[in-house]
């Protein structure tokens, strides 16, 4: 059932309660990447032209509720107010910062504000009662606005009293980041043009179990790279040497390989390292000959083409998950030449689920060249894997 959106609400002269994905890095209280504070903006300046009443939420960091000293630390560390400063030089309206979650001062703020203003409410995870998706909080969160709008694409996977809570109060949509993802989603699972290629990559099986399952379901070919590929190697009596190995996961490793027969693609060669540095002596090996002491840390060439040629003709692709340590530039090339292929695709919808491989494409320059990069990691895996997220669920349906 499709979601009501931000435009299907009367907003004008409305306070909107509109729970965003602020979590941004901050090194000693400084922005290092502003990507989620521009990706709100859409919505927010729609709320703005309609003459709405703006008041912004979101997480920051992890604030740790069961150590007092801990949880001033997370406090000090994880404070909103850079956010809200930098949010006030990307807007052209009063932007005024609260620093509580509740009480006098952030109720004063809202009753005293205008249309085209926002107030922007301390970090959501100072309340140990968010994570608990509280109904006592989400209820007073609700009680300060008129209407509700989700635009925190990188949330909606937890059932938070800011995700889910308040929809049991206010009249509820979808912000336009939040709608671009879902309809980018769904386009690659429900409604794929064929052929449908999924590559997947990362560090472990077992992240990635239920994604696997449900796209080796759906896709024609599953790819497989990164450090998971080794557990699969382990599965099919191989020697994997220092590489990232689930042991646990080997038999599970055999069932989807018989499950996927025809469909899953594993690297036939990699590039094998002394020991997981930069500057580590490496060799390219074929994946069945890797040297006890040493360690996989991206795929081989003869795989890059491998993979290549398997995306040949695709018209719809998923990636998630890097092909090997690309923080390494050593170790970056399979994962840039992967990134590189898909980016190519002629009239292909290629679609990055977040996480690792979004920053990958990002640091390696292909930000623009993929149809849609999502920017919810665990919330794109969910999705992937089928799963109901809650953040979704919980949005009034479009009627």
């Amino acid at each position: 059932m499709a979601k009501q959106t931000v435009r299907d609400l009367d907003v004008h002269g409305k306070k909107v309660l509109v729970r965003v994905d602020f979590n941004v890095p901050l090194k000693d209280g400084v922005i290092t990447d502003d990507n989620r504070i521009q990706a709100a903006l859409p919505t927010i300046n729609y709320l703005l032209e309609n003459d709405a009443k703006i008041i912004l939420f979101s997480h920051l960091g992890k604030v740790d509720h069961k150590d007092p000293e801990k949880t001033e630390a997370n406090k000090t560390k994880n404070n909103m107010a850079p956010v809200a400063a930098r949010l006030a030089e990307l807007v052209d309206v009063p932007v005024k910062f609260v620093s509580v979650t509740r009480g006098p001062e952030l109720e004063e703020a809202v009753n005293a504000m205008n249309s085209k203003e926002i107030v922007v409410m301390q970090n959501t995870r100072y309340e140990p009662g968010e994570s608990k998706n509280d109904p006592e909080l989400a209820k007073y969160w609700a009680s300060l606005a008129d209407l509700y709008v989700s635009d925190a694409f990188g949330s909606v996977h937890r059932a938070h009293a800011s995700t889910a809570g308040v929809c049991d109060y206010l009249d509820s949509a979808v912000g336009f980041l939040v709608n671009k993802e879902i309809t980018a989603l769904s386009s690659a699972l429900n409604n794929p043009e064929r052929p449908f290629v999924a590559i997947l990559g990362g560090a472990k099986v077992s992240d990635k179990i239920g994604v696997i399952e449900n796209l080796l379901q759906i896709a024609d070919k599953v790819i497989i790279g990164g450090g998971m590929a080794y557990t699969f190697m382990k599965a099919k009596g191989y020697e994997v040497g220092q590489s990232l190995l689930e042991i646990d996961k080997v038999d599970l490793a055999n069932e989807i390989m018989a499950k996927g027969a025809g469909k899953l693609v594993l690297p036939v060669d990699t590039v094998v390292a002394t020991h997981f540095a930069e500057d580590a002596e490496s060799k390219v090996v074929d994946s069945n000959q890797i040297p006890a002491d040493w360690q996989g840390l991206d795929i081989g060439p003869k795989s890059i083409e491998l993979f290549k040629k398997e995306l040949e003709g695709a018209k719809t692709v998923v990636w998630n998950g890097p092909m090997g340590v690309f923080e390494f530039d050593k170790f970056a090339t399979g994962t840039l030449e992967i990134c590189k292929a898909i980016s190519e695709l002629p009239e292909a919808n290629t679609i990055i689920g977040g996480g690792d491989s979004a920053a990958a494409a990002i640091k390696l320059g292909f930000k623009d060249q993929f149809t849609h990069i999502s920017t919810g990691g665990g919330a794109s895996m969910e999705f992937l894997e089928g799963k109901t997220l809650p953040g979704i669920a919980a949005i009034k349906d479009k009627e």
